[in-house]
C-alpha cells in the first residue's frame, strides 16, 4: 500500500531523534523529543485548495523543518508517517 496526497497536503517520514546531547549525555526514551525535521515522501497535486491556487514547492526526497504540532500521524505497514498541510512546513533544508 502507498499513501497518495490529496489537495496541498504533504506526508512526511520523520527522522530518526538524537539519543546522545552534542556535549554527550544520553537521553532516555521518555526524554527525548520528537524531531522536528522530515524526509518528504509524497506530494499532493496542490491546485485550488479554499478557492485559492497552490503550488507545490515541495518534491519528494527533499528533507524539511515543520511545525511543532501540525499533522495527522498515520501508521501504513508498522511504519509512521505524519501528514500535513505544504503551509505547515517552514523550511526545506539544503546541504
Amino acid at each position: 500500500m502507498k499513501l497518495v496526497p490529496l489537495g496541498d497536503k504533504v506526508v512526511l517520514r520523520q527522522l530518526v531523534a538524537e539519543e546522545t546531547t552534542k556535549s554527550g549525555i544520553v537521553l532516555p526514551g521518555q526524554a527525548k523529543e520528537k524531531p522536528q525535521q522530515a524526509e518528504v515522501v509524497a506530494v499532493g497535486p496542490g491546485g485550488m485548495v479554499d478557492g485559492k491556487e497552490v503550488t507545490m514547492q515541495v518534491k519528494v526526497g527533499d528533507r524539511v523543518i515543520y511545525s511543532k504540532y501540525a499533522g495527522t500521524e498515520v501508521k501504513l505497514d508498522e511504519e509512521e508517517f505524519i501528514i500535513v498541510k505544504q503551509g505547515d512546513i517552514v523550511a526545506i533544508v539544503e546541504d
